[in-house]
């Protein structure tokens, strides 16, 4: 199986880095009517403010150094120097320097809870670019809840656990976005960062369950590839179902090579439709994957092979009808009828399905309905496929492929 931590990790980590690789500077407020400032640290102040705007925080931590080091400061004077230090030391990624300016600023009292968020903001940034990833959680949390709503801090948090392997913490904060609580679908990097830490978990119901939402939210190629093979791959995954799983590979674009194509078609063939044989051949040959190379002579043997099985299957149509319709059990109705719908055939395929259910006698019950499901599906009669789909039982494979050709047909429940 595919190791998407890395990937799922680096492509949410890339969106969010913006938010945490600059500093928040912060503006120098002008004195209220009622405080003063003495020239002896206002001069130094001015002079950091300036270094500040040039992005020269060391020099502008020199100069407030100048400012703090005059004697009988006043709450105010106190109040501004550790505003600009928060600044200048985030601005240097000195988070612990900007931590203990801003307990000084908020010991003095003039921060006003609009300043105190975003100073508490820029430490938790601070803390974040420093790779303190513990204490930019607290300083995240500390920000919600003192109010904070910049939607950034929150994918921050998320960020920090994930980054401190806290795969529980993760799972947790992203779950009520996960279960659209909110009235929004999850965001792919929300899904994509619960994959990855329920990989690394080793939680592969969890996994799984992550990569069905992304698959129904973002039906990519490669997740819905990625799906695909974990279900094939699964520990008693019956072999009768391949045929199944290579539809959807079909449908979603994950028919790549060759050898994929021979093996669905070949598949199709052994089934008893030639149609949908035919189907898979000639996207082979029109997208050039089968025709050319040193197989070209047999890929069009095969696709002869479909033809002359498509003309040999209308010619045995109705001796084949006949017998399945006399036949005590349901399973000759159930392929016919299967056929005729991947021939575009698709009341009278319906029909016949219909009819080997109700003899009730089937050798795989759970793989008649979930053919059934399918059919009505191909047939453009979403509600009934669904109806019939979430029937399906069976611990073999088939109740999974059920569920996905829901999820692929826009239906998750």
């Amino acid at each position: 199986m595919k190791n998407y931590s890395r990937s799922f990790a680096g492509a949410a980590l890339w969106a969010l880095l913006s938010c945490a690789t600059a500093p928040i500077l912060l503006a120098i407020p002008a004195p209220a009517q009622a405080e003063t400032v003495r020239p002896e640290v206002g001069k130094p102040l001015q002079e950091a403010g300036n270094l500040l705007r040039a992005q020269k925080y060391r020099e502008a931590l020199s100069k407030i150094g100048e400012a703090d080091a005059v004697g009988g400061k006043t709450s105010y004077e106190t109040y501004l120097i550790g505003r600009m230090r928060v600044s200048a030391a985030s601005g240097l990624g000195d988070a612990a320097t900007a931590a203990s300016a801003l307990d000084a600023v908020i010991a003095s009292g003039h921060a006003t809870p609009a300043e105190r968020l975003q100073m508490i903001q820029a430490v938790a940034i601070a803390f974040y670019r420093d790779k303190d990833y513990a204490k930019a959680g607290q300083w995240i949390q500390r920000y919600n809840k003192e109010g904070g709503s910049d939607p950034s801090m929150r994918q921050m948090l998320v960020q920090t656990y994930y980054l401190s392997n806290d795969c529980a913490s993760v799972s947790r904060e992203l779950q009520p976005a996960v279960q659209n609580e909110g009235g929004r679908p999850p965001s792919e990097e929300d899904l994509q960062l619960l994959a990855s830490c329920y990989q690394r978990l080793g939680d592969k119901g969890g996994y799984a369950n992550a990569m069905e939402k992304l698959v129904s939210y973002y039906p990519k190629k490669d997740y819905w590839a990625e799906l695909l093979t974990r279900t094939q791959n699964k520990p008693g995954f019956s072999s009768r179902l391949d045929l199944d799983l290579y539809r959807l590979k079909f449908l979603t674009g994950n028919l790549t090579a060759p050898g994929d194509y021979l093996e669905m078609a070949q598949l199709d063939l052994e089934a008893g439709y030639p149609a949908e044989a035919k189907k898979v051949v000639d996207q082979g040959f029109t997208a050039k994957i089968l025709g050319s190379g040193p197989d070209a002579a047999r890929q069009q043997r095969l696709r002869d092979l479909v033809t002359k099985s498509i003309a040999d299957a209308q010619s045995a149509a109705s001796q084949r009808e006949s017998e399945a319709d006399a036949s005590k059990e349901g399973d000759a109705l159930i392929n016919l009828g299967f056929a005729a719908v991947t021939e575009g055939k698709f009341d009278k395929g319906l029909a016949l399905m219909e009819k080997g259910m109700a003899k009730g006698t089937l050798k795989h019950p759970e793989d008649a309905k979930l053919r059934l499901g399918i059919a009505y599906l191909l047939a453009g009669k979403k509600p009934k496929g669904r109806e019939v789909l979430r029937s399906v039982k069976g611990a073999d494979g088939t109740q999974e492929i059920a569920r996905m050709w829901l999820i692929q047909s826009g239906s998750t429940t």
